[in-house]
């Protein structure tokens, strides 16, 4: 950092500081997501007071400039000019069958392809995550098997992992016992066992619009309908509309992303989710709840859930390790209140239990503690790439775009201008070796979604990601000529 000269009284000195650190982030010398000095080192480096260094950290905070962490430091943060959000779109009100297997193939096809710029995939990248720390985990978990991992697990799974599963509930202010635990092959497994607990095909059950697509696979699989409720992209989904849908409608069951939700980001605040449980106990209707990303936040305190507020066991939360630890373990949980034995018995019999070795290494990876900071670090990671992949594309897209900016997970949803077919442009990316997944994949009526797309910043931002963000851009001006 350049030293600063003092040419002013003391009481403005601060004020001097912040004017040139301000400059040498309109002049990206310092870039989005960058660490600043401490506020000590501050200090030293310009000669000022601490005061003042403080001083000039908290005016660049007030103009949007720099952001502090909890028990991390400031960083630079997203140019303070933001782009809109993107509209809520209204669904049709009817129950809609599902159909959208073929185009989710066809964009998912080359999931594991290292030939292709994955803007696709809504999961960190392998490089995140803490491989050689897990490898001991595995070495110790058969090391310590009578069986060498060979046995089948326990139905509802291992009992140390079970414990430790009951003991994540403390974060999000929630009292679980391991009895309540059922650990599955991820959660989306979790998800369909529980949908098969409390519906029967030609059920309609309740999701947000947009919702993730796996969703609407487990449901179409089942033979069950969709109704589509309007979503935020900051708030979660229109409660009103719910309230009414539910009076219309006979909904057996809701299916809800509650804490960043998957395509939106969103995150329900804790009153809305309060009078969400309150609202479908009232009607005697069942909320799974995927929290698979309740873990991944960028700010102080983790989110509750719908679960915390739940007393009366009609919340199934649904979780997994694949999205902050190891998604090729398959290892996920379902905490499904009332029917948990319905749970356990259809585990049974699709696969009797899951997998031996990959429960007990991460229950040896949870005992000692290792979750937790990998978590600390996973989570300034993706929030530092968070920044940078919308900094990019607030640089390279057309300016008559609406993203939002999500405080939590792996995604950004970005509205298009209404002329752009999002799949159209998804095969023309595909040609140059670019993936992303369109917004048709995201709802049953795809026309709500044409225009709109989703982008994973799971991915550590580097010189290709930038390459793909940049070509993005320049297919979708071709597609406004």
């Amino acid at each position: 950092m350049v030293k600063i000269i003092n040419s002013k009284p003391e009481d403005f000195l601060y004020q001097q500081v912040a004017d040139r650190i301000e400059q040498l982030i309109r002049q990206e010398s310092l870039k989005t997501g960058d660490k600043l000095l401490s506020v000590r080192m501050l200090s030293k480096e310009q000669g000022i007071s601490m005061s003042t260094a403080f001083q000039a950290y908290a005016q660049l905070e007030a103009r949007g400039l720099i952001e502090a962490r909890p028990k991390s430091g400031y960083y630079v943060r997203l140019h303070p000019k933001k782009l809109p959000l993107p509209r809520v779109t209204k669904p049709e009100p009817v129950e809609q069958e599902i159909s959208l297997s073929e185009m989710i193939m066809s964009v998912f096809k080359d999931l594991a392809s290292e030939e292709v710029i994955q803007f696709s995939v809504g999961a960190p990248s392998l490089e995140l995550l803490p491989a050689a720390k897990l490898n001991k985990s595995v070495l110790h978990a058969l090391r310590e098997s009578k069986f060498h991992g060979l046995n089948y697990e326990h139905i509802q799974g291992n009992p140390a992992l079970r414990h430790q599963v009951a003991k994540l509930a403390f974060n999000w202010s929630g009292n679980i016992t391991s009895e309540e635990v059922v650990i599955t092959a991820g959660c989306m497994e979790a998800i369909v066992m529980c949908l098969r607990a409390v519906t029967k095909p030609g059920d309609t059950v309740a999701v947000e619009s947009p919702t993730y697509f796996g969703i609407l696979q487990a449901l179409e699989s089942l033979g069950l309908k969709a109704l589509e409720i309007p979503t935020c992209p900051e708030w979660g989904p229109e409660l009103n509309f719910l309230e009414d849908a539910l009076q219309q409608f006979s909904i057996a069951a809701c299916v809800f992303v509650p804490n960043f939700n998957n395509p939106l980001g969103s995150c329900m605040p804790d009153e809305h989710k309060r009078q969400l449980v309150q609202m479908l106990a009232k009607h005697s209707v069942p909320l799974i709840e995927d929290d698979i990303y309740g873990e991944m936040y960028f700010g102080e305190h983790r989110p509750k859930t719908c679960k915390t507020y739940d007393t009366e066991g009609w919340v199934m939360q649904c979780g997994s390790f694949s999205k902050s630890l190891a998604p090729g373990y398959r290892v996920g949980w379902a905490l499904p209140g009332k029917w948990t034995k319905q749970v356990v018995h259809n585990k049974l019999i699709t696969s009797v239990s899951g997998t031996t070795l990959t429960q007990a290494a991460i229950a040896h990876f949870l005992e000692n503690g290792r979750y937790e900071l990998h978590l600390k670090r996973l989570r300034k990671a993706l929030h530092v790439q968070c920044l940078r992949y919308l900094q990019a594309i607030h640089t390279h897209f057309p300016p008559d775009i609406h993203i939002t900016r999500p405080e939590g997970g792996f995604v950004l949803w970005i509205e298009l201008p209404e002329r752009v077919n999002a799949f159209e442009l998804y095969q023309r990316a595909r040609q140059r070796g670019i993936s992303f997944a369109p917004g048709q994949i995201f709802s049953t009526q795809g026309k709500s979604y044409g225009n709109c797309m989703r982008i994973s910043f799971g991915r550590p931002f580097d010189a290709e990601m930038e390459r793909g963000i940049e070509i993005l851009g320049k297919l979708i001006r071709s597609h406004l000529i």
